[in-house]
């Protein structure tokens, strides 16, 4: 089958990317024939002992067996233990005719461990500096990012002979019966395998502790969509101690009588520029650890399965079910493991629309408030509100769709007005009432009604009176507002110094305003007032606004 053809050619391709590794890594106090027959006996031998592979799951994981692979031919080859060297035969007899080219085999063997190792994996490898260091950290060397600067500055010469195998897979013992990792490595080592926690002590209580689970790959393909159908990603997913390091903070933060479940979902775990980062999940809340002596965030979860959740950096996990992204209005956005390149709103509060997903349901634009996941944005317009004024129920929702023209247009402003929510939100509905010119020098402007659709029920008004332009003195949140009767007012400073009283209301509505205001006009459903005494000062008198059906 083609399938396992293509198996079959990745994996042998990494145990030959690792025969290499081992064989650049081990000390040059030997020669090449017995360097390279150690190689392929410590890939072998990492390869047949236990992986500490508890749970056969799906292809996305195969990232973790693959690094903790390498973390162990790694360590085995910087380290060789003596007893390698005896009953090397086998590994002998399966030697290539052409052997490395010794140039760079040389250079290497000059080396102290630590900077032949970071030589080996920065620049013959070509991995990043802050997975050197990892690797480093594992291998117990102290100053991990000294040894880089100096292996940075070291000049290798060009291997230039391919580094081929006459035989890529473990080699045969005597009883001609492959050894299992053989079978393990052709089965699927890439796409059958993964790490999770399956529960491990933690401290004297050991199993009384909670317990960190991962959910099956494929399982929201089967089953509902649901956070708890998110399966673990990152490439330290199956990393027992940085998983178990980030458990471990948050049962004893929130204490044992207040964790919700006997297991702790893991939902990431990785790399992200030059951060650790693992996220949890306990019922409705989750928690980001970045690492040992720094704070864990925790936030509620909101109910919406198919929001992202925020990684920091501007970084987000989407749900697995979510088939493309893009920057609002804009270019595809680069997704690798379900994690986005680092994005941000372009505001400069960081709120606003940050991504157009497309989904099963469709496509659909979230944005930034602030919270720990991002919410669905929706808009309805002044024309929108003509038509159904009076008649909008109080749970009625359009479908959701990607925001374009005016209303992305608008949350790009709108997303710096609003205060930041202080309970856990699903989605967020703005809907621009009044649109017109404020006198005065105020410029063109939208006062706005957004609802918010909070994750445990309920739903609450926020009017916003929002400039056009970035620079526009107007923008300002103006209190709470109902979108079936939308009306809303503030105090305003104009240009010259002087304050007014600005309010505006639905279609087929009227603002009324009572209290010490002179000069009131009301055009086009914009009341425009100036308080009484002295134009410069700030009134602080209150103002009781209503609205009459005009």
């Amino acid at each position: 089958m083609p399938d396992d053809v293509t198996t079959k050619a990745r994996a042998e391709a990494l145990y030959g990317d690792l025969v290499r590794m081992a064989y650049l890594v081990l000390p040059g106090t030997e020669k090449r024939v017995y360097r390279l027959a150690l190689a392929r006996r410590i890939v072998d031998g990492a390869l047949s002992g236990p992986l500490g592979l508890v749970a056969p799951l799906g292809t996305a994981e195969a990232g973790s067996a693959e690094a903790r692979l390498r973390a162990r031919v790694l360590r085995r080859a910087a380290r060789p233990s003596r007893l390698l060297r005896a009953g090397l035969n086998p590994w002998l007899k399966a030697l290539p005719g052409r052997l490395p080219d010794p140039a760079l085999t040389g250079a290497l063997a000059r080396l102290d461990m630590p900077e032949r190792v970071a030589c080996v994996l920065r620049t013959v490898e070509g991995r990043s500096r802050y997975q050197v260091r990892d690797a480093l950290v594992g291998l117990g060397v102290k100053d991990p990012w000294a040894v880089i600067e100096a292996a940075e500055k070291i000049r290798l010469p060009v291997d230039a002979a391919p580094f081929e195998l006459s035989s890529p897979q473990p080699v045969r013992r005597r009883s001609r019966t492959p050894i299992a990792a053989a079978s393990v490595l052709t089965a699927g080592l890439l796409g059958a395998l993964v790490v999770t926690e399956n529960g491990d002590a933690l401290g004297e209580h050991g199993a009384r502790g909670p317990r960190l689970v991962a959910a099956v790959p494929d399982a929201w393909r089967h089953g509902r969509r649901a956070l708890a159908a998110w399966p673990a990603r990152g490439d330290l997913a199956g990393d027992r101690a940085l998983t178990r390091d980030a458990l471990a903070t948050w049962a004893a933060l929130r204490g044992a009588g207040r964790l919700q479940h006997g297991a702790v979902q893991l939902l990431y775990a990785g790399h992200l520029d030059g951060r650790t980062v693992a996220v949890l999940r306990d019922g409705d809340r989750v928690a980001r650890f970045s690492g040992p002596g720094r704070p864990l965030e925790v936030a509620a979860t909101g109910t919406d399965p198919s929001a992202p959740v925020a990684l920091g950096g501007g970084r987000y996990l989407l749900a697995p079910w979510d088939s493309g992204a893009a920057v609002p209005g804009g270019d595809a956005v680069r997704v690798r493991d379900g994690v986005t390149e680092p994005l941000a709103p372009p505001t400069h509060c960081g709120r606003g629309p940050v991504l157009d997903l497309t989904g099963p349901d469709g496509g659909r634009t979230i944005g930034d408030l602030g919270g720990a996941r991002p919410v669905v944005l929706g808009y309805h317009s002044d024309a929108d509100h003509s038509e159904a004024a009076g008649h909008r129920s109080a749970s009625s929702h359009s479908a959701p769709g990607r925001l374009t023209g005016a209303g992305l247009r608008l949350w790009d402003r709108l997303g710096c007005v609003l205060p930041q929510p202080t309970r856990p939100v699903d989605r967020a509905d703005a809907a621009d009432f009044w649109s017109g010119s404020v006198p005065h020098g105020g410029g063109a402007a939208d006062w706005v009604c957004t609802r918010f659709d909070f994750a445990g029920g309920g739903s609450a008004g926020q009017a916003a009176l929002v400039g056009r332009t970035a620079d526009s003195s107007l923008s300002a949140g103006a209190g709470g507002c109902d979108e079936r009767r939308p009306v809303s007012g503030l105090w305003w400073r104009a240009g010259t110094g002087h304050w007014y009283y600005l309010a505006a209301a639905g279609h087929g509505l009227a603002p009324e305003a009572d209290g010490p205001l002179r000069h009131v006009d009301v055009t086009g459903r914009l009341l425009v007032a100036v308080p009484h005494g002295e134009p410069k000062a700030r009134p602080d008198t209150p103002i009781d606004l209503t609205a009459h059906t005009a």
